[in-house]
């Protein structure tokens, strides 16, 4: 698939994120992945730029590993254009799905509403924008087994206490009311490459994408 969006990737755009640690029941890990001490992640995203074009992407994610090597393992991810669907999949194996999703701005409110679930993330920042640079790493099971994805993340961010609204008979539920977070502006992510985390070279050699098989089953799902 010459037209496959393969990694590495750089998106461009805005986000609220939140931890939601409390009253949470926490999810299941894929095969090969363990789970970790902490709150989930909610990450609602407006890619203003990205190597499919723009979309929107709503994120949950457990904080998990896989031996020493420490990350994020995105359990929920759903995004409203059928190539970051895909590239998610085949690139790094994320369970990404297509939904329809809606961002509002109102002066420094942001808000991500997931209409067939009736989620709504809203966040209104306070306090003055302060600059953010992080690494980022996603622990996630593909096609051809465990991966780590390594990456960057370059923003200017602003605290809130995002506000999470959910169905009560709604898997997410327990994930419900309001947070910590925090609102970015101006993100600049890079995500790399998937690695396999099994020995020194292992990682360096492993193939940036899943092999042609399972390229034609992550097509098919």
């Amino acid at each position: 698939m010459s037209d496959a969006p393969f990694a590495p990737w750089v998106l461009r755009g805005e986000a609220i994120a939140v931890l939601a640690g409390r009253r949470r029941q926490r999810a299941i890990l894929p095969d090969g992945v363990q789970t970790a001490p902490g709150p989930a992640l909610v990450v609602a995203n407006r890619w203003t730029s990205s190597p499919v074009g723009p979309f929107l992407q709503l994120s949950v994610a457990e904080p998990a590993r896989i031996g020493l090597r420490l990350g994020w393992c995105r359990t929920l991810v759903v995004v409203d254009h059928p190539q970051a669907r895909l590239g998610h999949r085949l690139n790094w194996g994320v369970p990404a799905e297509l939904g329809t999703l809606r961002w509002l701005a109102t002066e420094d409110r942001r808000e991500l509403v997931w209409e067939e679930r009736d989620l709504v993330l809203r966040a209104d920042p306070t306090g003055p924008p302060l600059p953010i640079a992080l690494p980022v790493r996603s622990i996630q099971q593909r096609a051809d087994g465990p991966v780590v994805v390594p990456g960057r993340l370059l923003a200017k961010g602003r605290a809130a206490r995002p506000q999470l609204e959910v169905p009560a008979d709604d898997e997410l539920a327990p994930l419900a009311g309001r947070h910590l977070g925090v609102v970015l502006r101006g993100v600049s992510e890079l995500v790399r490459e998937a690695r396999h985390p099994v020995g020194l070279l292992a990682t360096l050699l492993a193939p940036a994408q899943v092999g042609e098989p399972a390229l034609r089953d992550v097509v098919a799902r």
